[in-house]
């Protein structure tokens, strides 16, 4: 009889506490207090970009304000996607090799970035760089750049080499220059897309220079803030909808 009691009394006490638990779970969603996952891969605002290249991506012969990097910010901004100031990794004359040095001489203490653009090649072109070296220097680049991204390969946007066959300057050598940029083009395309990161042909733009003047930069060689303001049209069609938010 006294166990029986026993398991009497036991089950009114279970039945109670069972009936607060149930309640505080309830009160807990009500209330949202419960823990959420979070993918920690989804770049949150305000954003970071990281621009990685040569002249074309530093902006040679034109103010900051004109290069494509900064010009890219401002078009984002204005969508609703808040932008730091981009970032440069980017001087006049490198190769593959030089971006490569420079990049392991840059102490990022971990950082990364939601926006990683690439942009280098004409250098090698120009210098007769054997086009294999290119190809494994490049590759090596691009993961390089998907890492500072967090291997989130649609936070890397990779440009296409300009041909400056189509500037006062190239003119004379147009047919040659023109050849070796679709083969580099080539090579890095197929790079780029075997890692599934976006490629921006800005090519067809830049071979626009001698018809429309405008769009090359008082050193009738490099491109001018009109032309890169046509790049950054193209990058934020492609990637408006990875950090613009939809109501």
């Amino acid at each position: 009889m006294a166990v029986k009691h026993l398991l009497m009394v036991s089950a009114k006490l279970v039945l109670p506490l069972g009936i607060v638990w149930l309640w505080l779970l309830f009160a807990c969603n009500k209330n949202n207090d419960l823990p959420q996952i979070i993918d920690t891969h989804t770049p949150q605002p305000p954003f970071t970009y990281l621009a990685l290249g040569d002249s074309y991506t530093i902006g040679h012969g034109v103010l900051p304000d004109l290069r494509f990097p900064t010009q890219l910010v401002q078009q984002m901004n204005q969508l609703g996607a808040p932008f730091d100031p981009p970032r440069y990794i980017a001087k006049t004359g490198w190769t593959t090799y030089s971006l490569t040095g420079a990049l392991n001489a840059t102490n990022f203490a971990d950082t990364t970035f939601s926006l990683v653009s690439l942009l280098i090649g004409v250098n090698n072109l120009y210098q007769n760089r054997p086009i294999e070296e290119y190809a494994i220097q490049f590759e090596q680049l691009l993961l390089r750049a998907i890492a500072l991204a967090e291997n989130d390969t649609a936070r890397v946007v990779v440009l296409s080499i300009p041909d400056y066959g189509y500037t006062p300057f190239g003119v004379y050598n147009q047919p040659a220059i023109s050849q070796k940029t679709d083969q580099f083009n080539a090579v890095n395309k197929q790079i780029t897309l075997s890692y599934g990161v976006q490629y921006i042909d800005i090519t067809p733009i830049s071979r626009q220079g001698l018809e429309q003047p405008e769009l090359v930069a008082p050193d009738n060689l490099h491109p001018s803030g009109n032309m890169y303001a046509l790049w950054a049209d193209l990058i934020t069609e492609a990637i408006k909808a990875k950090y613009v938010s939809t109501p």
